[in-house]
């Protein structure tokens, strides 16, 4: 089994190779506080994956999720029933760019994936410059919490942060270090430090939103989502319905999110 913890990629010349996701699903901890009123969607997914596994649906992935192979693209580029997870949603706090971009990339992760971090700070920046500040892409994201209540309490602070128009300083504030799974760095009140150190501007309506029906809903969705499009790992991503499995490199991205270009604009 892969170990839990975060780890610094080593510096290379040359491609990185693909890397997929943190640890097996199903790796999370029930929670422990009696009486938590919110849903714990981290154990309700592990269960429902088991059951996506058993029913083969990494076979029909193919290279997608965490596994290997070297294309990081499912072959199938453009199922127009995969391109209808794209929201453009112009009110979505948890996306960025043009509503109306060529291409949308959604998003699969869960903030204490070892690789959806590796993700956030070596390709998430260049994305955003490269497509998303030029007019070509849009990225939505979506919360896929699957590695315990931590990742529960992390998925559910950042959509209340982004109630309040700061989930992407949430993400960067997230995700800018190295940690150790289950660590507490998304406690409540580890979340709480990290709605701080994003700016998020009143603190008493984030710890009310953290706790709120509204936030497990979100995350259910989000999670519902993962799960009916074929996720079963993060980070996952889909570009006008073209599966994207792990930390990819910037050459794969580069590769996948052209030809999404260049199909949507003939």
């Amino acid at each position: 089994m892969p170990v839990s913890r975060t780890r610094k990629p080593q510096k290379k010349s040359g491609r990185t190779p693909q890397r997929g996701g943190g640890r097996p699903a199903g790796g999370g901890r029930a929670p422990t506080r009696s009486g938590d009123r919110r849903r714990p969607w981290a154990v309700v997914i592990a269960v429902l994956l088991v059951c996506a596994l058993g029913a083969g649906v990494l076979a029909a992935l193919g290279s997608a999720g965490g596994g290997g192979g070297d294309d990081a693209r499912q072959e199938g580029f453009g199922d127009p029933a995969l391109a209808d997870v794209a929201h453009r949603d112009p009110d979505d706090p948890l996306a960025v760019g043009d509503v109306d971009a060529p291409v949308v990339l959604v998003e699969f992760l869960d903030f204490q994936c070892a690789y959806c971090g590796i993700h956030a700070r070596e390709t998430h920046p260049w994305l955003v410059d490269e497509y998303v500040d030029t007019g070509k892409v849009r990225i939505e994201f979506r919360n896929f919490p699957i590695y315990g209540p931590e990742s529960d309490t992390a998925a559910r602070a950042a959509w209340a942060a982004g109630q309040q128009g700061r989930f992407w300083e949430f993400y960067s504030a997230a995700m800018d270090e190295e940690f150790d799974m289950d660590s507490g760095r998304f406690s409540d009140e580890g979340v709480l430090a990290l709605a701080e150190e994003a700016g998020v501007p009143d603190l008493d309506t984030f710890r009310r939103d953290l706790d709120s029906a509204a936030a497990g809903e979100a995350v259910g969705r989000d999670a519902e989502e993962a799960l009916s499009t074929g996720v079963t790992q993060v980070p996952a991503f889909l570009a006008n319905g073209a599966f994207v499995g792990g930390a990819q490199d910037q050459d794969a991205f580069r590769g996948v999110l052209d030809e999404a270009y260049e199909a949507a604009t003939d």
